[in-house]
């Protein structure tokens, strides 16, 4: 079977996560991540020592609401969206999902420290590889894709004016079908 080309995007948990596989699988041929939540310094409050312990409990004990929650406070929602989610449609399925929730975590958590990357951390992935975010992210975030732009090899990084970590796919995709199918 001949070798096929494939190019990876992901997008927060799943920009993580296909960080690791590009460091793993030699048929990625491009990598293209937006927003991973990698906090890299203290222009946000680390994830706290206790948190994925507390999380598991929650999802063990089928307190799904009460996870999704939590999930919402780390992650900044405002406590006004936290409060009134509950009251609307997309809750049961946020409720549904909950025991996905310390599988995001986990492909996270070592970046969720407050430290910078240890050098050399990402050596292994060589290829091509664009780090986007969002020109209304808040700055840890930021701050965490401009230093995974330094530390991969061969990467750059690049603002999408007017967006968040929601990044609309009319303002991603072009980016996207540039970097995938013009660059390099």
């Amino acid at each position: 079977m001949a070798a096929e080309t494939v190019f990876v995007h992901g997008i927060s948990s799943g920009a993580a996560l296909a960080l690791e596989a590009a460091a793993r699988i030699p048929a990625i041929a491009k990598l293209a991540v937006y927003e991973p939540p990698f906090i890299v310094d203290r222009s946000r409050t680390p994830m706290p020592e206790d948190y994925m312990a507390r999380l598991d409990q929650l999802v063990a004990e089928r307190r799904n609401g009460a996870a999704v929650k939590m999930f919402m406070r780390f992650v900044g929602t405002p406590a006004i969206f936290t409060a009134v989610m509950p009251l609307t449609p997309v809750w049961p399925k946020l409720k549904t999902v909950a025991p996905t929730l310390p599988y995001d975590m986990t492909i996270v958590q070592d970046h969720q420290r407050g430290t910078p990357f240890t050098p050399g951390e990402w050596a292994a992935v060589k290829i091509p590889s664009l780090v986007a975010v969002g020109g209304k992210s808040p700055a840890w975030i930021t701050n965490g894709t401009r230093a995974l732009a330094g530390a991969l090899p061969d990467a750059r990084h690049q603002t999408l004016p007017g967006q968040t970590h929601m990044v609309k796919p009319q303002a991603i995709a072009p980016v996207l079908t540039e970097f995938f199918l013009n660059d390099h």
